[in-house]
């Protein structure tokens, strides 16, 4: 059997395990890649993991976007990493990453920075009073310092992630990239979107989609639509400025 196309990860994002499982079960073997995020982790997202990788053969993305002083970030690495996941997140600063890097030491766990999120536009950078300047640049310089103090890869938005790739520093590094919307799907809280197809095409290897698969009707059937899209791309008909 061959196995499911990976660079599609799907979100779980429900408020619990036991919805997690059952989403997980109406999906069924269309995808291998699922993400547990911090929303779920009092209700019970680290169990829901084991299942997956252990019951279930999947692999699993546990995006917590950690970030707290070296030690404790190194220790709660360690700690999270003996769970076997393969991809987990921090905030990309540069403190943060070395000692997730640290904590990380060991296992087959990639440890993923956070640039800036993909909810943000602008006007929320200077609400929180970030220095001045454009976002995507922003983005880009937080990339190639996350990926210089050692970071297996980057969480990026579809706009930035071909200037990440170019980096020299995102040399053989992964980018993930949410904030994947199908054509034709609400952007809700996602201010920096893009199709499948246009943020594989921008540099990604994972797309992570969440919203358009769990509300979908037939949560495989959106999967497998947006996988068809993955394999067989449409001719591209915009670009990000």
């Amino acid at each position: 059997m061959t196995r499911p196309d990976d660079r599609l990860i799907v979100a779980l994002d429900v408020p619990d395990a036991l919805s997690g499982e059952r989403l997980a079960a109406r999906i069924g073997d269309a995808v291998s890649f699922y993400k547990i995020g911090l929303g779920m982790l009092t209700g019970g997202g680290l169990a829901l993991a084991t299942e997956l990788m252990d019951k279930h053969g999947k692999r699993v993305f546990l995006d917590m976007k950690l970030f707290d002083i070296s030690n404790t970030v190194e220790a709660a690495v360690r700690g999270l990493v003996r769970f076997g996941m393969d991809l987990l997140t921090v905030h990309g600063d540069p403190h943060v990453v070395r000692a997730a890097m640290e904590g990380a030491s060991g296992s087959n766990t990639k440890i993923l920075a956070v640039t800036v999120l993909t909810s943000l536009d602008r006007g929320d950078l200077d609400e929180a009073m970030t220095r001045e300047g454009d976002l995507a640049g922003i983005a880009v310089e937080r990339a190639a310092r996350a990926l210089a103090a050692g970071a297996d890869g980057v969480i990026s938005s579809p706009r930035e992630s071909a200037a990440i790739r170019a980096l020299p520093e995102a040399a053989g590094k992964l980018i993930v990239t949410p904030g994947v919307r199908p054509e034709g799907s609400a952007a809700g809280d996602q201010k920096r979107a893009a199709t499948p197809s246009e943020a594989l095409s921008g540099g990604a290897d994972h797309i992570v989609v969440g919203r358009p698969i769990n509300a979908a009707d037939d949560p495989r059937a959106a999967a497998e639509a947006i996988l068809a899209e993955i394999r067989n791309p449409p001719a591209p008909t915009r670009r990000f400025g």
